[in-house]
């Protein structure tokens, strides 16, 4: 039974939204001497690596499940790693840190409708106004940039930040309908994928990477061992001892956080429409989850 949230629960959530809310800058940081590919690599396999020798000394064991559990394993780290890592890699060579987090609080409301047509979470009139409301905030975001599609890089990087939303949104889908496994047996499994596909094509690609200075070279390794595999377990806490819906917190916190760092560590502008946006997509949020906030934060 889930328990009322503690202090150390709401400390725990915060924690997550500053981790997750900074990614974006760090990766900003990252790409400075490195390539896209290698980001997005570094982050997978030292987040494999830390939570596989996590497991080891847990004693949890690979699972010895169906054929379906592996095939979503495989599919979950295509799309909650390899794929959208290297997305949001691409993407922030061209666009700032806090387009890609702004990009990240379309994420729940991907999940609703997605949820409609894969599961059995059917999308009632609230959650479709708040949903309306929300992707009206991305097209906020995104606008001019659709404009000048087929007019130099930005634009298409623009769409690679949604498309990792899009990512993240179907990985969510497809985690629910997972079949039973321990949450740390699956994130470690879910980045494994997506090392051992990203590994050769950095490869082919961009060779062995090499220390490329003090900055980028600490970012890469931040990337791999805090937001990607220790806030991991962090998350697996919280909810457990909160509840997920709890967990949702942390939506409303990634995208404000990432505009702060970026302007206040990488100087980044800000356009108005980055705050109407985020305006209305955390609007849209707080509609579509309106009952299980309220429930969560009082009780009733």
């Amino acid at each position: 039974m889930v328990q009322h949230p503690t202090s150390r629960d709401w400390s725990g959530v915060i924690t997550l939204g500053l981790i997750w809310g900074g990614t974006f800058m760090v990766v900003a940081m990252a790409l400075e001497g490195y390539g896209p590919i290698t980001v997005a690599t570094a982050r997978t396999t030292l987040g494999a690596m830390m939570l596989l020798g996590l497991m080891a000394v847990t004693n949890r064991k690979l699972p010895s499940g169906s054929a379906a559990l592996w095939t979503s394993v495989i599919v979950i780290g295509i799309l909650s790693s390899a794929l959208p890592f290297v997305l949001l890699s691409w993407g922030q060579q061209y666009v700032p840190s806090a387009f890609a987090g702004l990009s990240m609080a379309a994420i729940p409301l991907m999940v609703l409708p997605l949820a409609h047509f894969f599961s059995d979470e059917p999308l009632n009139l609230r959650k479709l106004v708040g949903v309306t409301l929300g992707f009206s905030g991305a097209l906020v975001l995104i606008g001019p940039g659709l404009a000048q599609l087929g007019h130099g890089s930005e634009p298409l990087a623009q769409l690679a930040c949604i498309g990792a939303a899009l990512c993240y949104s179907l990985a969510s889908i497809f985690t629910r309908q997972c079949p039973p496994i321990d949450p740390v047996v699956l994130a470690a499994l879910t980045l494994l994928v997506g090392a051992v596909i990203l590994l050769p094509i950095m490869f082919v690609t961009e060779g062995v990477p090499t220390w490329e200075g003090t900055r980028p070279s600490i970012a890469i390794i931040v990337l791999g061992l805090v937001p990607t595999a220790f806030a991991t377990l962090l998350r697996v806490s919280v909810i457990r001892s909160a509840g997920s819906v709890f967990m949702t917190l942390v939506n409303y916190q990634v995208p404000i956080w990432s505009m702060v760092f970026g302007a206040w560590v990488l100087s980044e502008a800000l356009p108005l429409r980055f705050f109407v946006a985020l305006a209305m997509i955390l609007t849209g949020l707080a509609i579509s989850q309106w009952f299980s906030l309220r429930k969560m934060l009082t009780g009733r």
